[in-house]
């Protein structure tokens, strides 16, 4: 039976097909922004062409399917999302606007707007109940008070609701119990509480996370419901999964409840790309670099692990919960160039997205856009971009581009010079940044490059912050996509029990943890996984009394004694020596959350090996001359077919060497060597 991983990113949708002997196929179509479904389906029906079969057959034949999307993420950024409202305690409806005072710019910057939440005041109610900390309740749920804010709420038109108690990571009773109400007294709003979205310590975090899982979750059950069901009628009887923003996997059941997951979820695939690529290359210390159409996704990746954070900021807006830490730039092939106010050249983050597409597209995009740029630099082909499924037109660029450089004063081979350097520019900054702000010296790590648009600028990157390798994977031009396949089936779960590590109840965490299991063994029923293939994991946030941040560390499975526990304290304060290069183990340490990881080992694979070859290319490799942009001037540079490279060829810069779905741009002072599975090494010399 096949396996299939799908990624719908902002401009295309990438399709990888696993079959049963292990062998990977790719495609590629635009992506459908006004009905995402389109773009998914067009994937599948060129994959089933290839196997020459029905799609009806080729779904029939497919047992599991992974889907990686960007709707919840386009969702929250461009404000798309439902009407919300918010059901609290009462005095409390202020704290997502409040937010703990973050202030995401200068906090002496008094000309920055205020924050306008998701959830307008008019829309934020309180009920009367209490939860205390320990779980008691102390004041039941008042109904009479909690229907007339339904009735509120109901007047209103709000189309979502969720439902935020103190204290309910403790005990959700109130909130289940208004669940209960709510789904009584209204018809069709989205209703999602905070105990089943992020169970955990801390008002902020959970509330705000609860609130954007219900102001994305309408449209997001929409569509998935829709793609269940059409893939559903066209034959696919096997397992739907969705990629999480943790690189796990959740049902689709289970996301139409917890749609807040989806945010990040394709770029959360690619770092598990450069792991798997690190291997191979004999590098663990990595820079992940996925370049799309739409933005630039960067995962700083050191001795192998891929590293995670428990909250992300998208835009204004916090996202509590365990996610891969990826750091995402408006800076893709799609980017629009733009002058500021001074005079400048700017690139992004505004993007022409999948429709209308830049410029040189044909579709109506009139704005210059990176891609525009690289087209009259020669680094991308006119009639061989997609493999040949997309001409682009030169002139539409031409003239695109031009009317920037009417306003820099620049013709338009200089215009589209100053957009290649600009976004070059501001890529190499959130690299740099992204690596200095964890005090490591670029220059030791590898560059990975992914994306369409990533092995076009990767060798130029490198250049500017003197990285000596960069590696471009076969499959590149589906980085994420990729990444879904080399990524375990999993789940994580958490659950706050603050507590001082010599007061630990071990009854109680016991039973914590077993609880946390049996709802790990209904998720594998649903699936149709045997549980004896799941491996569990469990660890814990720990921290000294009085701090603020705290350190996750690994306990040990089965039924936990004190000995566990004292040995997770003594592995906390190594650990925080290694981070912070001190520990105090005369202080007190307290347990704020403990977490559980389930995963299920991946479906192997091989990637085909590539026929060994001379270091001098074939005469076959070479497609062409063109003329192409390096330094500021106009060079006759060789084309290579990519298909018809060899391992072991190497090819000296400048040079462009051609795929279906990425180019790859070799400047000068780097050479290229093509290994046996077909990945590309460039180093600067």
């Amino acid at each position: 039976m096949r396996r299939i991983s799908i990624d719908t990113g902002g401009t295309f949708t990438d399709c990888l097909v696993l079959d049963e002997g292990g062998e990977i196929s790719q495609f590629k179509a635009s992506t459908t922004p006004a009905d995402p479904t389109v773009g998914v389906v067009a994937c599948l029906n060129k994959a089933a062409a290839y196997y020459k079969q029905s799609l009806s057959k080729f779904l029939e034949d497919t047992d599991l399917l992974i889907h990686a999307t960007t709707l919840a993420t386009n969702i929250l950024i461009t404000g798309g999302g439902a009407k919300t409202g918010l059901i609290t305690t009462k005095g409390f409806r202020d704290i997502v606007q409040i937010r703990r005072g973050y202030k995401l710019s200068s906090i002496y910057n008094l000309f920055v707007p205020p924050y306008q939440p998701i959830v307008p005041r008019y829309l934020r109610l309180g009920v009367e109940e209490r939860t205390l900390y320990n779980g008691a309740v102390s004041t039941p749920v008042n109904e009479e008070e909690l229907r007339a804010v339904i009735t509120r709420l109901k007047n209103h038109g709000v189309e979502s609701i969720a439902i935020c108690y103190l204290h309910s990571y403790a005990n959700p009773q109130n909130e289940e119990q208004t669940l209960k109400i709510c789904r009584q007294a209204l018809d069709g709003v989205y209703l999602v509480a905070s105990h089943d979205i992020l169970p955990v310590w801390r008002e902020y975090e959970r509330f705000n996370t609860t609130v954007i899982s219900a102001y994305v979750g309408p449209e997001v059950s929409r569509y998935l419901t829709s793609l269940e069901q059409q893939l559903k009628d066209k034959g696919f009887g096997g397992t739907m999964l969705m990629l999480l923003n943790s690189s796990l996997m959740q049902t689709v059941e289970d996301c139409l409840r917890q749609a807040v997951r989806l945010i990040g979820s394709g770029p959360a695939a690619a770092p598990s790309t450069a792991v798997w690529l690190g291997k191979h290359i004999a590098n663990q210390n990595l820079v992940s670099m996925d370049m799309g159409g739409t933005s630039l996704d960067i995962c700083v990746i050191r001795e192998g692990e891929i590293p995670t954070t428990k909250e992300t900021w998208i835009g204004d807006e916090l996202v509590g919960g365990k996610t891969i830490d990826v750091h995402s730039v408006g800076a893709g092939g799609g980017s629009i160039a733009w002058v500021d106010s001074l005079g400048l050249p700017r690139v992004g983050p505004q993007s022409s997205g999948a429709d209308p597409g830049p410029a040189c597209y044909g579709r109506g995009g009139q704005e210059p856009t990176v891609t525009d740029a690289d087209l009259l630099l020669g680094y991308v082909s006119a009639d061989y971009f997609l493999g040949g499924e997309i001409q682009l037109d030169k002139d539409l660029a031409a003239a695109a581009v031009g009317k920037l450089g009417q306003q820099l004063n620049l013709d338009t081979t200089a215009a589209a010079q100053s957009i290649f350097t600009v976004a070059n520019a501001i890529m190499a900054g959130a690299i740099s940044e992204c690596t200095t702000q964890r005090g490591y010296d670029i220059r030791d790590f590898a560059l990975v490059t992914g994306g369409g648009a990533g092995a076009v600028h990767g060798a130029f990157i490198a250049d500017q912050l003197e990285i000596r390798t960069m590696v471009v994977p076969s499959l590149a031009g589906l980085y994420s996509a990729f990444g879904i396949l080399t990524t375990n089936i999993g789940w994580d779960q958490a659950r706050s029990y603050i507590v001082p590590s010599h007061q630990i109840d071990l009854e109680a965490l016991n039973q914590l943890y077993a609880g946390m299991e049996v709802e790990y063994k209904q998720a594998c029923q649903r699936m149709h996984i045997p549980w004896e293939k799941v491996t569990l994991y469990r660890s814990a946030d720990m921290r000294y009394v009085g701090q603020f941040h705290e350190v996750e560390i690994g306990i040990s499975g089965g039924e936990l004694t004190k000995e566990d526990i004292q040995r997770g304290v003594d592995s906390f304060h190594r650990r925080h020596e290694e981070l912070f290069t001190f520990c105090m183990p005369w202080r007190g340490i307290e347990f704020l959350t403990f977490r559980l990881r389930a995963s299920v080992d991946k479906a192997p694979f091989e990637l085909q090996q590539t026929k060994q070859g001379l270091p001098s290319p074939s005469s076959a490799a070479l497609k062409r001359r063109r003329n192409c942009w390096f330094n500021g001037r106009e060079i006759d540079t060789p084309i290579y077919d990519g298909s018809e490279l060899l391992a072991g060829n190497l090819i000296v810069g400048p040079a462009v060497i051609e795929e279906k779905f990425t180019t790859v741009v070799v400047p000068q002072r780097f050479t290229c060597a093509v290994d046996e599975l077909h990945n590309y090494i460039l180093r600067r010399v």
